[in-house]
């Protein structure tokens, strides 16, 4: 029995193809087994070959890319719990404290202070614009000093 060599670019593109379903299909439930299917790998083989080349297990991506999208969802103003189901995560706490864990705050607490950065954007936009685009646009003075 002979072994067969892939060239490395095909098994790269293997790969690729299902981070790539990952990111179409992550609200849905699938599991490391359905994800190396796609690739066309083991399991084992294909955690391997995907940790070595993005540097994260497909378990820690697939998390990433379901907390990076509940907090677009948050931000525009979804509840958690709408979000929490949206993005593929099965239970209101586990969710709430895998967002906790990697973002820093509660999902809750992380919108909430969105609301009021766009609200005091609303209040106040210049406190939001870097000074050296004010300046050349003309709408603050030029000084190093402001006035007491």
């Amino acid at each position: 029995m002979s072994l067969v060599s892939y060239p490395k670019i095909y098994l790269y593109r293997r790969v690729v193809q299902a981070k790539m379903f990952m990111d179409e299909h992550y609200h849905e439930d699938i599991n490391l087994s359905g994800i190396a299917d796609e690739a066309f790998f083991s399991k084992f083989h294909f955690t391997r070959l995907f940790k070595s080349i993005y540097g994260r297990t497909p378990h820690q991506y697939l998390t990433s890319v379901r907390i990076d999208q509940a907090k677009h969802l948050l931000q525009i103003n979804k509840s958690v719990a709408d979000v929490c189901y949206e993005v593929g995560f099965g239970s209101v706490s586990s969710f709430s404290g895998l967002f906790s864990k990697i973002v820093g705050q509660s999902p809750s607490v992380f919108q909430l202070k969105h609301q009021q950065r766009l609200q005091a954007v609303a209040e106040m936009p210049l406190n939001f614009i870097p000074n050296c685009f004010a300046e050349k646009k003309g709408w603050i003075k030029n000084s190093n000093f402001q006035d007491a």
